[in-house]
């Protein structure tokens, strides 16, 4: 959803909401949002730092919001591309007090890289990156995925094939499990 007047009509479907990372500061969304009553996760804009994070998590409580979670997807380098800092994990639980999620499959996107201008990308870094965010203490993932990427109507270059993903998770979840049990 990107307009504050949709969240409710959304919350009727929907399990949880979620905002995107261009819109987390949207003040008016980002309280309509926590009305809902439903969960709520905010990607983190590309632009910000993890601390920046605080008051769109503070907008969406303010709102009456009980669960939140805030997604780390990267930081814009250059131009072109994204470079995810693992430190923000731990920086952006600190900030927000709420779960962080990795978002694993727009955290390689390269925008602006792809077809007529759209965003491109290198899923063959999501497993290392998912690895990296596992082992740094991410408390959940974030994965689109696609019967046949190439076909994928969104991001197609990001997309990971769906008969791939479950040895994909289970390898991610043995380091998510590992880097807990040794904490």
């Amino acid at each position: 959803m990107h307009e504050a007047a949709q969240a409710g009509c959304v919350a009727e479907v929907a399990d949880a909401l979620q905002v995107p990372a261009f819109l987390c500061r949207q003040t008016d969304l980002l309280v309509a949002c926590g009305r809902t009553g439903k969960p709520v996760n905010v990607k983190k804009g590309q632009w910000m730092d993890p601390e920046a994070m605080r008051g769109s998590m503070e907008k969406v409580r303010s709102g009456g919001a009980a669960e939140v979670a805030v997604t780390e997807r990267g930081t814009f380098f250059g131009y072109g591309d994204l470079v995810v800092d693992f430190r923000g994990l731990a920086r952006l639980r600190a900030a927000t007090g709420a779960p962080v999620l990795f978002d694993a499959t727009h955290s390689v996107q390269r925008p602006g890289q792809g077809a007529l201008g759209a965003s491109g990308g290198e899923r063959s870094h999501i497993p290392a990156l998912l690895a990296a965010a596992a082992a740094a203490g991410a408390d959940g993932f974030f994965l689109e995925t696609h019967p046949d990427p190439a076909r994928a109507p969104s991001d197609a270059d990001t997309q990971w094939p769906l008969d791939e993903l479950e040895p994909l998770l289970r390898r991610t979840l043995r380091i998510w499990r590992a880097a807990r049990e040794a904490a």
